[in-house]
């Protein structure tokens, strides 16, 4: 952001204002850490903000500061598209384009509100009157800290804001251990320590509280893990039958991918979840290396990301799915050597 649209952004943020915030359709730990993460230093502000969620997300979350205060759009209809017409302003977190927000975007699409776009994802949409886009950043939380940095107010930030943010970058950086975690990221988050972020009690939080069904279904995916060695790929699929089977709850599947790519040479990695409610299969991919993921999943399964995480979808069944998966590989030898 130029220094003209922090100066504007400030003085938009000077009087009382009417603030809706969306992050993306099945939010995860960053969209949901950046998102309450900016709605406490909002509200501190004194603006009246809402925090609208397209979906439901996973329960590991539930107890960020701020939960009790998000609306959800698929069970809150009425009220979420009057909040969305009132807005003054609109921040979309974690994603840069309004198809990801599902049956929110039409809505979001045709408000005349202000929209401001902080996101880390790549090829962003030009829909927003501001945007603050940076591919090579870890997290969107990341960014929130550095927005709140330039507008000179990060004294402000509270033990609530610092520990929505960690739990964001947390999460987006795999424990930090993912290569965009960088030494400007730990300085970050060593200062969201030093403001009240208790580390330790939020890894317990959001790794160790694992029910017995999901620990089941993980040890179901590992069992369904494959290995192409010549390729240095694993995949894991899940059916319809085995989410049912182990009473599958949104979040459940958090993170199993990178087990595959956990393995011993592997370079990529992917997991197919069969969704039969919604028709589709939905995929991941995770890499090591120079790999680029988000290239994969756009052009072959509809979707993106980064370069060595990212998301996509599939209208053919389960096992079409990965037919075609393992077909498209064998174009890939050269770029998956070890």
């Amino acid at each position: 952001m130029t220094k003209n649209e922090i100066s504007e952004i400030k003085q938009l943020l000077s009087s009382s204002k009417k603030i809706v915030i969306v992050p993306h359709k099945n939010p995860d730990g960053d969209a949901m850490g950046s998102s309450l993460g900016l709605y406490h230093y909002l509200i501190n502000l004194g603006h009246t903000v809402t925090v609208i969620t397209p979906n439901d997300y996973p329960n590991f979350l539930k107890w960020l500061p701020g939960d009790e205060s998000v609306m959800i759009f698929e069970g809150n209809l009425s009220y979420s598209k009057k909040r969305i017409d009132e807005a003054d302003l609109i921040f979309t977190l974690d994603f840069n384009d309004l198809s990801r927000t599902g049956d929110m975007a039409p809505f979001l699409e045709q408000s005349e509100a202000i929209k401001i776009l902080i996101d880390h994802h790549q090829e962003p949409k030009d829909y927003a009157t501001y945007i603050y886009s940076d591919v090579a950043m870890c997290s969107t939380s990341q960014m929130i800290y550095h927005f709140i940095e330039m507008l000179d107010a990060t004294a402000d930030i509270s033990k609530n804001i610092a520990s929505c943010l960690y739990v964001g970058i947390m999460t987006d950086t795999g424990s930090f251990r993912f290569p965009t975690t960088t030494s400007l990221t730990h300085r970050v988050v060593a200062d969201l320590i030093d403001k009240g972020a208790d580390n330790s009690q939020i890894h317990t939080n959001v790794y160790d509280n694992n029910s017995y069904n999901r620990l089941q279904l993980l040890g179901c995916a590992l069992n369904n893990l494959k290995v192409i060695p010549e390729l240095h790929t694993a995949y894991i699929s899940l059916s319809q039958e085995e989410l049912n089977q182990f009473n599958f709850k949104k979040g459940d599947t958090e993170g199993v991918v990178n087990y595959g790519l956990s393995v011993k040479g592997i370079q990529f990695a992917a997991i197919f979840i069969e969704h039969k409610q919604e028709g589709i299969v939905k995929a991941s991919f995770r890499s090591k290396g120079s790999f680029d993921v988000n290239t994969f999943a756009r052009d072959h399964f509809n979707g993106g990301g980064h370069i060595n995480a990212a998301g996509g979808r599939s209208d053919l069944n389960l096992n079409d799915t990965i037919e075609k998966f393992i077909s498209i590989l064998p174009h890939y030898k050269n770029d998956l050597k070890s």
